[in-house]
């Protein structure tokens, strides 16, 4: 983090991760132009990636009432290609719109199983055919916690709100196969969270 985004809001987390995560990213997404990010917290993922893949629109988005950071970040990057952040309740109404990828990152665990639900199912509306659906953050695999840390993170969430968790990844796919996505990559990443990677399809599961 820089000397003139000192005064910024910052998560740690994104500053570890966004390397990681872009180096999938920038492959992943060499076809797309337009980009939705569900959940864009501080907004420094936006700006980062925005950033480094200046042949796409990068679109963010964050829940009613919690736009004020990202729009920090985006006056500090003055990105052409950053567009001013939207307001998106994965449970209320999602933007009429078509994008060539969505991205989201350590929101599927923070959000109720009913918002995992209606997450997928928003995403499924919004891509496009052949479109990316990438997310990132911590997965259950049969069942199991993949670490010790994942299993007192898990401990964490659902003691601040019953209605999180860790999700089980045979879940998570299952509701993206409702959503005419097929699995592409499960890549692993630093502090035991993973990059999932989903393509639509021409025909709807």
């Amino acid at each position: 983090m820089s000397h003139g985004t000192a005064a910024l809001p910052c998560s740690e987390a994104c500053e570890r991760n966004k390397a990681p995560i872009l180096a999938i990213l920038q492959e992943s997404l060499r076809d797309a132009r337009s980009v939705l990010e569900v959940g864009s917290g501080t907004g420094q993922h936006a700006v980062h990636f925005a950033a480094a893949m200046p042949w796409l629109a990068w679109q963010p988005s964050e829940r009613p009432g919690e736009l004020d950071a990202i729009l920090a970040w985006r006056a500090y990057a003055a990105l052409p290609n950053l567009h001013a952040p939207i307001t998106l309740d994965v449970l209320g109404e999602w933007p009429d719109t078509h994008v060539d990828a969505v991205f989201s990152a350590n929101t599927l665990h923070i959000m109720g199983w009913d918002g995992v639900e209606a997450f997928f199912a928003g995403v499924g509306r919004v891509l496009g055919t052949e479109g990316l659906l990438a997310v990132y953050g911590p997965f259950n695999y049969e069942g199991r916690f993949t670490s010790e840390s994942n299993r007192q993170f898990d401990r964490w969430l659902k003691a601040r709100d019953p209605r999180s968790g860790i999700r089980d990844i045979e879940a998570i796919h299952a509701l993206a196969a409702q959503a005419g996505l097929a699995p592409q990559a499960d890549h692993a990443m630093p502090s035991n969270n993973r990059l999932l990677l989903w393509r639509k399809g021409s025909v709807l599961a």
